[in-house]
């Protein structure tokens, strides 16, 4: 079946859906394949469920006429996605970079949809399938579509890139994130770049962080850019002002104040004011939209029990993001602080120097109560007596109830697949 004649049958559609035990009334249903699963197999149960079109590469799974039948599923939901893209004519905005993705998408969102109708990525579906599907939850009468872009190795983001044709782009930041599939720190730079390279051969629109040294370097003389930062000949002027605990900045002669722990956040904070500025939305929403916004998803939180304050940072991890949490606790008020700490995933071969710097931070910064978690960490060598290791959570478990955290602040940081926030249960 030819694209057009599917979109056809997608504009038919209510909606489009890849799990069937999460199907609308009269979608239309793509039969992905995955390392332990196929999708074909859950074509009865996807009409079942109310699918009204199936989209499937197994013939044996052909069971009445509205299966459609194509050569890759994978293949046919990223073509529809630019299809669609092109037909609804919609200006993208699109961002990548190795820390704070999710949180900018949300920010430059809550400041965009103070004035225009505004879609997003939902949660972080930011990769070859959920780009796709993000796009075909764009519709016409909306102002402007967000896409967060993810990636872990090379020529992923040239790949999304040209599925979602972005108008507009900007890079968060380039840290030392899936340095294995990267190849290290200039491989992650080459990578992230890759939405530069994207624009700058379309003549499209960045965002570019003047106070970036890194992002000033890889920019060059690219001559559509929106300049945000500190100083004066920017076209959009925005300044740190202060993060204790909280992060606020300057723009257009008003304090904005967020609910953004961390300074690691300020550039998060100034790319969504860059973004307000330039599609001239009022600063007076623009701190609206920033203020009102509230992290979630274990990203940066602060949740109070009783006397104790605890900062939940336990979405993901990398020696960037780790190292400026650390920091951001150090100059923190609290008479006394705790560490939950939990390994820091994809780094390869350079996974035992990197978590033994940021052990060696700890310390040194920090007189007690750190607590690591993870076989990466437990092969780092520690110095503090109060510097306990433990193998996984399991371990950690029975010595959690017994701590006496009044008056205290926590912080629990460490990569998705540890899930830390189990500790908040416990404490």
């Amino acid at each position: 079946m030819d694209i057009e004649t599917l979109y056809q049958k997608f504009k038919a559609s209510s909606s489009v859906s890849t799990d069937t035990r999460k199907i609308n009334k009269d979608a239309m249903y793509f039969a992905l394949k995955g390392d332990n699963f196929d999708g074909n197999q859950f074509v009865s149960q996807a009409f079942e469920n109310g699918a009204k079109y199936c989209v499937i590469d197994d013939d044996k799974a052909v069971i009445n006429a509205n299966c459609f039948l194509v050569n890759d599923v994978l293949t046919t939901l990223q073509q529809l996605a630019t299809y669609h893209r092109n037909a609804i004519k919609v200006p993208i905005i699109s961002l990548t970079g190795s820390n704070g993705k999710t949180t900018t998408k949300e920010l430059i969102y809550a400041v965009l949809v103070t004035t225009y109708n505004v879609r997003a990525t939902i949660g972080n579906l930011n990769n070859h399938i959920g780009v796709p599907l993000t796009l075909l939850s764009f519709t016409e009468d909306q102002d402007f579509g967000i896409i967060e872009m993810g990636a872990n190795h090379q020529k992923e983001i040239e790949f999304l890139s040209n599925i979602a044709l972005p108008d507009y782009g900007v890079i968060t930041n380039f840290g030392k994130a899936h340095l294995e599939g990267f190849g290290g720190v200039e491989g992650v730079i080459k990578g992230k770049s890759e939405l530069y390279d994207y624009l700058r051969n379309d003549s499209k629109t960045v965002f570019i962080n003047t106070d970036d040294s890194k992002q000033m370097k890889q920019i060059g003389n690219y001559p559509n850019t929106v300049t945000f930062g500190k100083d004066a000949d920017n076209d959009c002027v925005v300044e740190f002002t202060k993060a204790n605990p909280f992060v606020s900045l300057k723009y257009d002669g008003k304090e904005i104040d967020s609910q953004l722990i961390g300074d690691y956040n300020y550039g998060n904070m100034a790319i969504a004011v860059a973004m307000g500025h330039h599609f001239k939305v009022s600063a007076v929403q623009i701190k609206k939209g920033i203020e009102n916004y509230q992290p979630k998803n274990n990203r940066s939180e602060i949740i109070k029990k009783d006397t104790t304050q605890i900062i939940l940072d336990a979405y993901n991890a990398n020696p960037t993001s780790m190292l400026a949490a650390l920091k951001n606790l150090k100059q923190l008020q609290a008479d006394t602080k705790y560490l939950f700490l939990g390994d820091m995933f994809e780094l390869g071969d350079e996974a035992e120097q990197e978590h033994q710097a940021i052990v060696d931070f700890a310390e040194a910064n920090f007189e007690e109560h750190i607590y690591l978690i993870g076989e990466n960490f437990c092969k780092t060598e520690t110095h503090h007596h109060s510097a306990q290791k433990f193998a996984n959570f399991e371990d950690l478990k029975p010595m959690l109830g017994s701590l006496n955290l009044e008056n205290t602040t926590v912080l629990i940081k460490g990569s998705r697949g540890m899930a830390l926030e189990r500790i908040l249960d416990l404490i």
